[in-house]
């Protein structure tokens, strides 16, 4: 069996690439084209049953990613499949699984099962897991024992922090809040424990072979990501940056498709300059991008803040969004913060889309503006990016005994801008009495 990426080298189109370039309204040549060159990602682990594939990279819609998963304090199965379904019913076009705790094979099936749409872990959580929460329990062996298996079970990308080295801890441990991703900061206790190289680097063709076999979209991860801005863009972020584009290449010479993760918090003047700087070094493979994060101060609106930097990021570089909620910082984000999540980073990725003028991005604002012009409530309801939360506030305030749809209740029929200059622009074309 040979992967997406062999197959496009090879110029064979697979049924993956075709759905996916009807999804996208391309096509199939496009698809084929930049999967060979390694500009796109298709995960698509054949495994995962029911499938729908999903294409990241530049010459497509930007794509967004939602997490879920449990943590050892609360959240259960049937917790994180609510949040799946809502993650699907909100738009999101990849899910990542960061559950923690036992029996994770179990509910990771569970999840494969009910996600017809990507599905990406992060291993050394379930080897913390399985290790007892003791890093020192922690081996080459069972770090390749969950990949293999979580691959066998369906999952379709997997984030590997293998660009953390021995030689970027010290650099990591003179920020000032250190190392915030939770691999990278298990894989730099376990290199200063053992005084060795990271397993994931050290053992990397080993890795490769169980991603061949599967074919497991590899998405790099940043264990070095800065979590504040006073750490941002500093010399441990492009330290292991420059690693991830020494291993781009090292996948796609083993067949194996890759994406590129990056930060992280960082200001707003600052974003360009690391998508720009990331598509150079790791040769224009997809970048998957948390946020970035533009403040430090607005626990509770992350998702906000966020969805700022991820507008610029995914109109400098960036391919794919992972969404940040509003309970980052603070808690285990819930089933809505999971939809609010969702929706603005979509907002986000739509935005950047019609910026950079992605063919047929605009259509749906061009003909919202119609359907507002028509006072077509159904049609603006049915083109909003969350039909159910505009409808509802549409409702809201509207009076039981109001016949007429021709306003809202923001301006008042009296005061509506859009129903004078329509009356004004019927006006316009009346013929002249003579």
């Amino acid at each position: 069996m040979a992967t997406q990426l062999q197959e496009a080298r090879n110029g064979r189109m697979t049924p993956a690439m075709r759905a996916a370039a009807a999804s996208e309204h391309v096509p199939p040549e496009v698809v084929l084209s930049e999967l060979a060159a390694g500009r796109a990602v298709l995960p698509a682990n054949p495994a995962h049953a029911g499938l729908q594939p999903a294409i990241a990279g530049r010459r497509f819609r930007t794509k967004v990613n939602a997490n879920i998963g449990r943590s050892t304090e609360c959240s259960g199965t049937d917790d994180e499949l609510q949040k799946v379904r809502i993650a699907l019913d909100a738009g999101a076009d990849f899910v990542m699984d960061l559950s923690v705790g036992p029996d994770l094979a179990a509910l990771r099936q569970a999840i494969v099962r009910a996600c017809p749409i990507p599905l990406g872990t992060v291993p050394v959580y379930e080897a913390m897991a399985r290790a007892g929460g003791d890093t020192g329990r922690i081996s080459e062996d069972l770090l390749l024992t969950v990949v293999r298996e979580q691959a066998e079970q369906g999952v379709d990308f997997m984030t590997l922090h293998a660009g953390l080295l021995q030689r970027h801890v010290p650099l990591a441990l003179k920020r000032r809040m250190g190392i915030v991703s939770r691999g990278g900061a298990i894989l730099a206790e376990w290199m200063m424990l053992y005084d060795r190289e990271n397993p994931f680097y050290s053992r990397w063709d080993d890795f490769m072979k169980i991603c061949l076999k599967h074919d497991v979209t590899v998405s790099l991860g940043d264990g070095l990501r800065p979590g504040c801005l006073a750490d941002a863009s500093d010399t441990a972020q492009f330290a292991e940056l420059d690693t991830l584009g020494d291993l781009v290449r090292q996948c796609r010479a083993a067949g194996v498709q890759c994406m590129v993760e990056g930060p992280g918090h960082v200001p707003f003047n600052e974003i360009q300059m690391n998508m720009e700087r990331q598509q150079k070094v790791c040769d224009g493979a997809p970048f998957y991008v948390l946020g970035p994060v533009v403040t430090d101060i607005s626990p509770g609106y992350d998702h906000i803040t966020s969805s700022i930097g991820a507008t610029a990021a995914a109109y400098y570089g960036a391919s794919l969004l992972c969404y940040v909620t509003p309970a980052e910082h603070l808690c285990l984000p819930l089933p809505e913060d999971v939809r609010n999540g969702v929706i603005a980073h979509r907002i986000a990725a739509h935005a950047a889309d019609v910026a950079r003028g992605l063919p047929g991005s605009r259509e749906a604002d061009d003909a919202m503006a119609k359907a507002r012009v028509e006072f077509d409530w159904n049609r603006q309801f049915q083109l909003a990016l969350d039909p159910g939360t505009a409808r509802k506030r549409y409702e809201a305030a509207r009076k039981p005994n109001n016949t007429k749809d021709d306003h809202c209740s923001m301006c008042g029929r009296d005061f509506c801008a859009v129903r004078r200059s329509r009356d004004l622009a019927k006006q316009e074309k009346k013929p002249e009495r003579t």
